[in-house]
């Protein structure tokens, strides 16, 4: 027999309804990314959270600073809390006002998909100086491993969707510290730490273990890997690529002279970013090639390095307007060893996300190779505009709304946002 609901009957459940509030299917959580977050770095580790723990959500470019939308959830909530991240309950007709205004705009909504697997490039004993990109990880809450070059040649790059390459020198010359740190403790660990890697997998010098682990991460890229490189990581790296089978070391690195033909050798069709760029085959001067621009930056100063990012069509350019979400356009600049890049020896097809007005210097880039992709970010540490060797690590708690800090946590979150075939 059938039974019908009376309205003496209905009475009770409406009253448990109202008493509970509205059900979580008709409510969201928005983390806004503008002004009024109250920690703009650990909002992205907050969204981390929700989609490993399998709330898929929302990425709102040009939305408020580029703001996430996620389920109601109340451990989720109560995750923002402790992490002291703003968010905001918001019912669907909210939702649907949003994505109104965002249908009408230059925005765009990108779901939020999977959790990125990340990976940090890192040699064994830590040099005398942070990695930008562990700092924003640790800050925010991103788990991640670290692995280096026996873990990259033997493989292990597959089981990660996403790969930052710490402040390495490709080329093995040690960062070309030679001239001024040399008889350090650190510098000669470095060396001893680097000779022993190329031994045990066969390489008679340091610089061709160097350039087996840059064609590696190149293979990695191709099959489908999301590259992120910072400081000397990135032209090092092009560097490397390009002088495959050309001797560029000179016997202060590898006990034997440097090809003195080396720049008519090169072969950048190897290369994923850079081109017609020329050596710096002195191994007493520090600075690999002519693609650096720190020499620009030192002459403008600090008052007045300042780098714009780009604004792309959300809806026709997706990939990079997530790159570039931000609450400010402009960006403080900061330097490194290598701190931006000429503008006349990018490759044709190479995504120019950010770049100092009027200085041909840019800052930020981003392209494709294979089915992967890879961005390189000019500078050290966006909060500290010279980094020397041996400074203390920046405190991120001091700098929660950093805008630079912010462009290394989009990289880390662009791979949720793509649908990917699983590696085996």
């Amino acid at each position: 027999m059938k039974r019908f609901l009376t309205r003496a009957s209905l009475l009770p459940l409406l009253v448990v309804l109202a008493v509970l509030g509205p059900s979580s299917a008709w409510a969201r959580i928005l983390v806004p990314m503008d002004q009024s977050q109250t920690d703009h770095l650990r909002a992205y580790g907050l969204t981390y959270w929700a989609l490993s723990h399998g709330l898929r959500g929302e990425w709102l470019l040009n939305y408020r600073g580029g703001s996430f939308l996620l389920p109601e959830n109340a451990q989720l909530q109560s995750e923002a809390v402790v992490r002291g991240v703003s968010t905001e309950v918001i019912d669907e007709g909210a939702v649907a006002r949003i994505m109104a205004e965002i249908a009408d705009n230059n925005m765009e909504s990108v779901k939020l998909e999977t959790t990125p697997r990340v990976a940090v490039y890192v040699p064994p004993s830590a040099p005398p100086w942070d990695d930008a990109v562990q700092l924003a990880l640790d800050y925010a809450q991103i788990p991640y491993t670290k692995l280096w070059d026996a873990e990259v040649l033997d493989g292990k790059l597959a089981e990660y969707d996403w790969l930052h390459l710490h402040h390495e020198d490709f080329t093995g010359q040690y960062g070309k510290f030679f001239a001024a740190f040399a008889a350090t403790d650190w510098y000669r660990r470095q060396v001893a730490e680097n000779e022993a890697m190329a031994k045990s997998h066969g390489f008679a010098k340091v610089s061709e273990l160097k350039k087996a682990v840059a064609r590696t991460i190149k293979t990695y890229v191709a099959n489908g890997g999301f590259l992120f490189a910072m400081c000397s990581a990135t032209d090092t790296f092009d560097i490397s690529l390009a002088s495959e089978g050309v001797d560029i070391v000179g016997p202060e690195y590898d006990h034997d002279g440097f090809d003195p033909n080396a720049n008519s050798k090169l072969d950048f069709s190897k290369c994923l970013a850079f081109q017609n760029f020329e050596l710096e085959l002195n191994p007493l001067v520090y600075e690999f090639s002519n693609i650096d621009t720190t020499t620009k930056a030192s002459t403008r100063g600090q008052r007045n390095d300042f780098f714009t990012l780009f604004d792309f069509s959300a809806k026709q350019d997706p990939v990079p307007s997530m790159l570039v979400q931000d609450h400010v356009a402009n960006v403080p600049g900061f330097m490194g060893q290598t701190t931006g890049f000429e503008k006349s020896m990018l490759k044709p097809g190479i995504t120019i996300l950010a770049e100092t007005q009027g200085a041909d210097d840019v800052k930020y880039l981003h392209g494709h190779y294979g089915k992967g992709t890879f961005t390189f970010y000019g500078g050290h540490d966006p909060e500290d505009y010279q980094h020397a060797v041996g400074d203390p690590p920046t405190d991120l708690a001091l700098h929660k709304h950093s805008p630079g800090y912010r462009l290394i946590l989009n990289n880390v979150l662009f791979p949720a946002a793509e649908k990917k075939e699983k590696k085996t």
